[in-house]
């Protein structure tokens, strides 16, 4: 395996967002593993820079080199790993690559990961079809987004995110008696992250536990109208908007965390949730998409249902009061984690590239 040259076609951080980091750690581990990996990004710096500040003339200033990137990756690489997403996004940069690459004879493993695959394949899927089925494999990472795939007739396989047990574990801190019970939240500040809700929650949680506090690491349009609605429900004081952080960043927000929210309406397989079960934070999450997929209600988080700020109240007051279901949820959760280490993740990636560049191999005999 070590003379497979695999084409990794993706986000790069900046920003830090799940898919872009779930890129940056895959290349890194695989060249660890001896692969060479050559990654084109989907989210290049504009060059020049000024270029960023004209609508229309920056897609076209990123689209052409992308374009030309991809078409010298496919001559030279084995097989390519496309990360893909739905919207624009598959569009713009994961359709031309599965036109692209097999004029090359590359095989294309899509790597799908929208959540909001299903309404979106609703809308489109006569226009993500035609591209689609020139992939040699189709990946994605819940039982969730399989079972959409499969509602449209499309066969995928099953390989989970990774989360780095090395960097996400639980904090050596020994717990400090009568500081506040802090809850935490990272995710970007959009609406479809359902960060108002939570906000919701707190203010009716600190009516009986006035010792109550939230973190919210994340950047997004929405900050603003966050920072008003804390003002307008008097939770201001009890509401800490820490920015966007990078990974040391989130494991030592996680060391000071008594509980995670995860207060999102669409998601498919959130980093986050994992992330916060490896370093032995109790998750209280909604039940959307493929949360469900991952963690089991009680046995290792709180589920609860979108957009009800009661029930995220209830399931904070009742983890709170609970020191019991608290350590059971840690202790479940960081055993559910260990599926999606690398040492359980690396073997199924492995055997994907090399049935895939097997069969390019085949063809060109």
């Amino acid at each position: 395996m070590s003379a497979l040259h695999l084409g990794l076609i993706g986000p790069a951080p900046p920003p830090n967002g799940g898919m872009a980091m779930q890129t940056e750690q895959l290349a890194r581990l695989l060249r660890e593993e001896g692969l060479q990996v050559t990654q084109v990004a989907t989210n290049a710096p504009y060059r020049p820079a000024w270029v960023a500040h004209v609508p229309g003339l920056r897609a076209l200033f990123r689209l052409f080199p992308y374009l030309w990137a991809v078409w010298r990756l496919a001559g030279k690489a084995d097989v390519i790993h496309l990360m893909a997403n739905s919207g624009w996004s598959w569009q713009l940069f994961a359709a031309p690559v599965l036109w692209l690459a097999p004029l090359r004879r590359c095989p294309v493993i899509v790597n799908y990961r929208g959540g909001e695959a299903g309404s979106y394949f609703e809308r489109a899927w006569r226009r993500v079809q035609p591209s689609l089925r020139r992939a040699t494999l189709v990946v994605v990472p819940s039982g969730y987004l399989q079972a959409v795939f499969s509602e449209f007739g499309q066969a995928t396989r099953v390989i989970p995110n990774i989360v780095d047990l090395n960097v996400f574990r639980p904090s050596s801190l020994p717990p400090t008696d009568g500081t506040p019970f802090t809850l935490v939240i990272t995710r970007n500040l959009e609406p479809i992250y359902g960060i108002g809700t939570a906000l919701r929650a707190l203010a009716e949680t600190l009516t009986s536990m006035p010792r109550t506090r939230l973190r919210i690491a994340g950047s997004g349009p929405q900050e603003g109208e966050l920072r008003n609605q804390a003002s307008v429900l008097g939770i201001s004081h009890a509401v800490e908007f820490t920015g966007r952080l990078d990974r040391p960043g989130i494991v030592d927000l996680y060391a000071t965390a008594d509980a995670m929210l995860n207060p999102t309406t669409v998601d498919n397989m959130p980093n986050s949730v994992i992330e916060a079960l490896a370093c032995g934070v109790p998750v209280i999450s909604t039940a959307v998409g493929g949360v469900p997929y991952i963690v089991r209600h009680e046995e290792t988080a709180l589920l609860v249902a979108a957009n009800e700020p009661a029930a995220m109240a209830a399931a904070i007051c009742r983890l709170q009061e609970d020191a019991v279901l608290r350590t059971a949820l840690r202790r479940q959760g960081l055993a559910e984690v260990a599926q999606y280490a690398w040492p359980q993740v690396r073997a199924q990636w492995l055997a994907a590239y090399a049935e895939v560049a097997g069969k390019k191999r085949v063809e060109a005999a």
